[in-house]
């Protein structure tokens, strides 16, 4: 067993470094920019323009530059301009669980239309589910004035080189953070893949599966894709397709699921280290996976009548 454990802490470390290195080298350059741009009030023009749409929504225009960077890029590139921006904890939990729910839409999309499913259908679903959610949060979440742990948000009356010191030492504790995160989950990978844990824990998960409006079948699929994410979920899939285990719409329903909610464990580690409240992230991911699946099951019903 130790040696087990202790091979999979070695054989993590380089991907973990890579992979962080890659993150960093997209995450820090857009931090920075956006820092920089917040200093000139480039981002408070560009608010002006979104503060009607996003004021329905309790955000600030400027929350807007956070949610386009999460949907186009990744999650980890939010978090970086979400630390950027001056924002409370309750205007960054909203912004949060939109990325959370529409986030790297070019790379997922194409990631689901390998194992057929609609990648326009899933882009249009997570677009609306943000602003859903955003919807509903700013209906429920309570007074939370207080800023981020994390932040090189500028004040008024800094200089520009104290904007780039707080931005550093704010990318600094970014950088440890997102090393640690990537580490830890490539060893957990390892370790789960060397002591067979996810098969085992595929029959327990039958009743969610029926509760989810999801096939008992789809209990591998959706163990993978919630916690190693949706990539990881499409790689499983596309196996179990071709070795006959599973049909193409098994396959696709389970990803209706998945679009809303995967990954859970990265993410929400990722945005609770930034200080987000990890009930709010379970809760409402699980709860619009939830909705949809289900939606889509009842429109099907009647169409088919």
């Amino acid at each position: 067993m130790t040696e087990i454990v202790k091979a999979s802490f070695q054989s993590a470390f380089r991907p973990s470094l890579k992979t962080s290195v890659w993150l960093l080298k997209i995450m820090l350059p857009v931090s920075l920019v956006v820092s920089v741009m917040q200093y000139y009030g480039v981002i408070d023009c560009l608010a002006g323009y979104l503060n009607p749409l996003f004021e329905h929504i309790g955000l600030p225009g400027r929350a807007s530059v956070a949610f386009v960077t999460a949907a186009s890029l990744t999650t980890y590139t939010g978090v970086a301009v979400l630390t950027s921006l001056d924002l409370t904890l309750r205007e960054a939990t909203i912004v949060s669980l939109m990325a959370l729910l529409c986030h790297a839409l070019p790379m997922e999309c194409a990631v689901v239309k390998r194992v057929g499913s609609n990648p326009w259908v899933m882009a249009l679903l997570r677009i609306i589910a943000a602003f859903a959610a955003a919807f509903m949060l700013n209906a429920v979440l309570p007074e939370m004035n207080e800023p981020l742990p994390i932040s090189s948000s500028p004040e008024s009356n800094d200089t520009l080189g104290a904007v780039l010191t707080a931005w550093f030492l704010s990318s600094a504790k970014l950088s440890v953070m997102v090393f640690g995160i990537v580490y830890g989950l490539m060893v957990l990978q390892r370790l789960l893949e060397a002591y067979g844990v996810m098969p085992r824990l595929v029959r327990p998960l039958r009743g969610v599966m029926l509760f989810f409006g999801l096939r008992p079948s789809s209990a591998y699929l959706w163990l993978v894709g919630n916690v190693l994410g949706i990539s990881y979920g499409a790689a499983a899939m596309i196996d179990l397709e071709e070795k006959g285990v599973i049909t193409k719409e098994e396959a696709n329903e389970t990803n209706y699921h998945l679009i809303m909610n995967h990954s859970m464990l990265e993410d929400t580690v990722v945005y609770m280290a930034i200080g987000i409240s990890a009930f709010w992230i379970l809760a409402t991911r699980m709860l619009f996976a939830f909705v949809v699946v289900w939606i889509r099951k009842i429109v099907l019903r009647i169409i088919k009548c």
